[in-house]
Formats: structure tokens, sequence, C-alpha cells
């Protein structure tokens, strides 16, 4: 039985094989700028809030990264049910003072708003 040869994927006098494909892949991703491929995450994170526990009406401090005016619209305590707002006694881009809202005691969820979406934080507060 005869071998067939494989199609060849030549346009004029340039063939284009696997290798050449390969360096031109390669030379076409070391041109782009690293950065460029790595997208800039500007997304508020709150990555800790002092003290851990506390009451009605107490400040607490929520610390993490692009928590500004710019980025953060409120904050609220998020439990299974509902996201019950806080008020924000001052704000900067590595944290938020706010008051713990009128809730009923348990455990809950800090979370931000940023434009019409709440990003629910894994950073717990216990209201007692």
């Amino acid at each position: 039985m005869a071998k067939i040869p494989a199609p060849s994927h030549s346009s004029g006098r340039f063939k284009f094989t696997r290798a050449r494909f390969a360096l031109l892949a390669a030379a076409v991703l070391l041109a782009i700028p690293a950065g460029f491929l790595v997208a800039q995450d500007s997304s508020p994170r709150v990555t800790s809030v002092d003290p851990a526990t506390g009451k009605v009406s107490d400040e607490i401090t929520a610390s993490g990264e692009n928590l500004d005016k710019a980025h953060v619209s409120a904050v609220f305590l998020s439990d299974d049910k509902d996201d019950h707002k806080a008020t924000v006694v001052s704000q900067a881009a590595d944290k938020i003072v706010l008051k713990v809202p009128a809730v009923k005691p348990g455990d809950y969820n800090v979370s931000v708003q940023t434009g019409n979406s709440i990003l629910i934080q894994p950073v717990r507060f216990t209201v007692q």
C-alpha cells in the first residue's frame, strides 16, 4: 500500500511548517508587553476587620485594597438572606472605618458595593 503524503500548507514560496509557526508564535508573545497579558485587578478587596467582634453602633475598621470612594460606594454586613448597610465614618484606599448597623447578633460577611454589584468578601465579623 502506498503512503499518501501529508498535505502541505504552503503559500507561494514559503512553506509554513509547525516549527516556523512555533517560532512565529514565540516572537509575537515576546513582543507583547507583559503588563498587557496580566490584567491589573482594581477590584476592591477586604482582607481583615478589626476588631473581629463588636456591638451595634461600634466603629470597626475594614482593611484591604482599592477601598477608596472611586471603587467602593457602600459597605454592608451580609448574612445568607440580607445585606445590611453600614454607615461609613472614613474611607481611604487601604481601609474603611464603619459603624456596625442595627442587626441581630451573629456572624456576617463584610461586603462592598462597586457600581451596581455587592461583592461579598471572605472576611467575617461577629455582632454580639
